[in-house]
């Protein structure tokens, strides 16, 4: 409700950290290893350009399925950790589930209705101070459309004008579905800037926060990040799509594996509807 959730660094109770300590380095294994060889995923990871030494954005898309934030895992370096905004409704599901994601570390929940973006920032500023990695997937929901993005919603762009760190794009793709065997993709595109995304069309200098001008700007910084997400989206997802008469064993089980309750929609292209229907 809001007003009365806690969020980011609140919820977390203690700043985030960049080391990825002995549980983490284990469980992210652990993480490989089932999808790896107990799943038999069949994951594609390419990297465009070297990366950051830490204190860097992501902003990841399509955004399709429990799986998502695995691939930023297994495409990005262990270390520095990287830190998500996600939903905490869909991955803080028991107290039990809640205790051990604040444990290990790596969300900085949100809650539809919360109380508003400055917290966001200053939870994104703590893990860039730590010289960490925040992840963010501006779709905001696992739902839209297969084999190419969704409209983005402005917050991962005004988190991005207040701090003007580098950004770092990550497409993903494959994940609106999830079986035995099952084909996905990442590419972790060059690191860019605010600057760079706008283009020399704008000045340099940041609109008073929570202004008109800032919103304009965040529309326009949000556009340029579709455009460089969208085409690499729509390029990887054909490498993803296995025959229509592949038997998908497990399909509904994996799929639904660590979501939450809520709908799961998907629009299908016509020519790929077969594909989809699982058994």
């Amino acid at each position: 409700r809001a007003g009365s959730v806690r969020e980011g660094l609140e919820w977390l109770g203690r700043p985030p950290e960049a080391r990825a300590g002995r549980l983490y380095r284990l469980l992210l294994a652990l993480a490989r290893f089932v999808c790896r060889h107990l799943f038999r995923f069949r994951i594609e990871i390419e990297r465009e350009a070297p990366l950051p030494a830490g204190g860097y954005l992501v902003v990841a898309a399509a955004h399709r399925g429990w799986m998502d934030p695995f691939l930023v895992l297994f495409a990005l370096p262990v270390e520095p950790r990287p830190w998500f905004l996600g939903s905490g409704p869909s991955t803080l599901t028991s107290p039990l589930r809640a205790a051990l994601v604040r444990r290990i570390g790596g969300l900085l929940p949100v809650w539809r209705g919360g109380i508003g973006i400055e917290q966001h920032v200053a939870a994104a500023r703590a893990v860039l101070a730590a010289r960490g990695v925040f992840v963010q997937m501006p779709e905001g929901t696992v739902n839209g459309p297969v084999g190419r993005i969704a409209a983005f919603r402005h917050g991962a762009a005004l988190i991005a004008l207040r701090i003007q760190a580098p950004i770092v794009p990550v497409a993903m793709a494959g994940t609106e579905e999830l079986y035995l065997g099952k084909r996905m993709a990442a590419r972790v595109l060059a690191p860019t800037t605010v600057a760079e995304l706008l283009g020399p069309a704008w000045p340099g200098a940041s609109p008073p926060p929570g202004s008109r001008n800032e919103l304009d700007l965040a529309r326009r910084l949000t556009v340029a990040l579709e455009e460089r997400l969208g085409p690499v989206v729509a390029e990887l997802h054909p490498r993803t799509v296995d025959p229509p008469g592949r038997r998908r064993w497990f399909r509904r089980r994996l799929t639904w594996l660590f979501l939450g309750p809520g709908p799961l929609v998907h629009e299908v292209p016509e020519d790929g509807a077969e594909a989809m229907r699982g058994e």
